[in-house]
């Protein structure tokens, strides 16, 4: 297989920069910035993609950029990583966890992490662009390296999108994106069709008559209205979805109050959903709507709900046929023990808004990144759910092999449109 033997070539000069890349990483791990704030780490990816010779395009969208390396005629493939850390303190204990803060969106200060794995997605990309800089004899066409912001938020590919990233740079052929999960480091897998769900978030404001704590009979209490929705939600998924659909629902905040012996006049509930379906979402967001507002008019609410629906995410649709050629791919490149079966995942991205953009095919894979002897002991024990997971503050990949095979999954994938024949 061809693009086998290009990939190889290219992936030849790994060793040379295992140490810069283990360097790269840990400098984002604990210089991590919130979402649309990633302004020193897109500096660092700009400098580093310059130095390896490609066409670098900064500030779309805010703080999105990408780097474009044309090596005469072939295919055009996109690669993607995402940029973001998360408002949480890192519990990990490592020698290079972070200890920064930052303002969020609300003004308020917080810890910074990279407790989803961006800051490895990143040293991957940039590793793989490095040697596809490096290796030019081996393939031929135009690779695009692109960098994006506020995945954590749902909206950064779209920002690039609304910044012009498409007039920007030319159109790929495929688009290709990959993001590290709790399974054995050094494993990679695949998966057709719908990969990642859809998520949205929904934030409800229910509306009751404030008073005294001691003068219940004078209120219209909000904390008792939440209280309802919240039970008769539960109910959603379990006596309105169809057996064999995929759905969750989660209320994930109640905000009420703010001393015992008084009753407010407001509650705010913060729920998430998470879909493969377009008519599920739809049913899963009016049941919503329905049960705020019956719940509201049965407590005798002085006015309806407001509903707001916000940080959504699309569905990750993998095309089966790009899907395929990576998978085989893979199969050509790495031992068979490496090829993992992750399964359908729950988790949301919004990496396909750039493909979408484009028009063009795409597919989204997984990577391992727990320690492959600790894996399997917590499986044989079956507390493989005691391993902490994205967005845990004790999230803590293991640098080797997950930067190795990240970055070879990267180079791999790619060449199976980049490689000579």
């Amino acid at each position: 297989m061809a693009s086998a033997e290009s990939a190889r070539t290219i992936l030849s000069g790994q060793a040379a920069i295992a140490d810069w890349q283990e360097s790269v990483y840990k400098d984002f791990h604990l210089n991590p910035e919130l979402s649309h704030q990633e302004v020193r780490t897109s500096g660092i990816v700009a400098e580093q993609l310059g130095e390896s010779g490609y066409e670098v395009h900064q500030g779309i969208g805010g703080t999105g950029l990408v780097g474009v390396l044309s090596n005469g005629e072939g295919p055009t493939v996109l690669l993607r990583a995402d940029m973001d850390a998360l408002p949480v303190a890192e519990a990990t204990g490592l020698d290079y966890a972070s200890q920064a803060t930052a303002t969020d969106e609300s003004g308020k200060q917080t810890p910074v992490m990279h407790a989803c794995g961006h800051d490895a997605h990143m040293a991957c990309l940039l590793g793989a662009a490095k040697l596809f800089a490096q290796g030019r004899d081996s393939w031929s066409g135009t690779l695009i390296a692109l960098f994006q912001p506020a995945e954590e938020l749902g909206n950064g590919a779209q920002s690039m999108v609304d910044g012009g990233l498409v007039t920007m740079v030319p159109k790929p052929d495929v688009a290709l994106a990959q993001h590290i999960l709790v399974h054995p480091a050094g494993t990679v897998s695949t998966y057709a069709g719908a990969f990642l769900s859809m998520a949205d978030s929904v934030r409800i404001t229910l509306y009751g008559r404030g008073s005294h704590g001691s003068m219940p009979h004078l209120s219209i209490d909000p904390a008792v209205l939440a209280s309802m929705v919240v039970v008769r939600l539960q109910a959603v998924v379990a006596r309105e979805v169809p057996p064999g659909e995929f759905a969750v629902l989660t209320v994930g905040r109640i905000a009420v109050g703010a001393k015992s012996n008084i009753i407010d006049d407001h509650a705010v509930l913060e729920l998430n959903i998470r879909t493969y379906s377009q008519g599920i979402r739809d049913q899963l967001l009016a049941a919503i709507e329905r049960i705020a507002k019956a719940e509201s008019a049965a407590s005798g609410s002085p006015r309806d709900p407001d509903i707001e629906v916000y940080n959504s995410y699309p569905l990750t649709d993998n095309d089966p046929d790009v899907t395929a050629r990576v998978a085989e791919a893979f199969a050509a490149y790495f031992p068979a023990e490496a090829i993992g079966d992750y399964g359908r995942q729950t988790a949301s991205e919004d990496f396909s808004d750039v493909p979408t953009a484009f028009g063009v095919p795409y597919t989204y894979w997984g990577v391992g990144m727990v320690d492959p002897e600790a894996y399997g002991a917590a499986e044989a024990a079956g507390e493989v759910s005691s391993i902490p997971a994205n967005h845990s503050p004790k999230f803590a990949p293991v640098l080797e092999p997950t930067l190795t095979t990240g970055t070879a999954a990267l180079v791999v994938a790619a060449s199976a449109w980049l490689g000579k024949d």
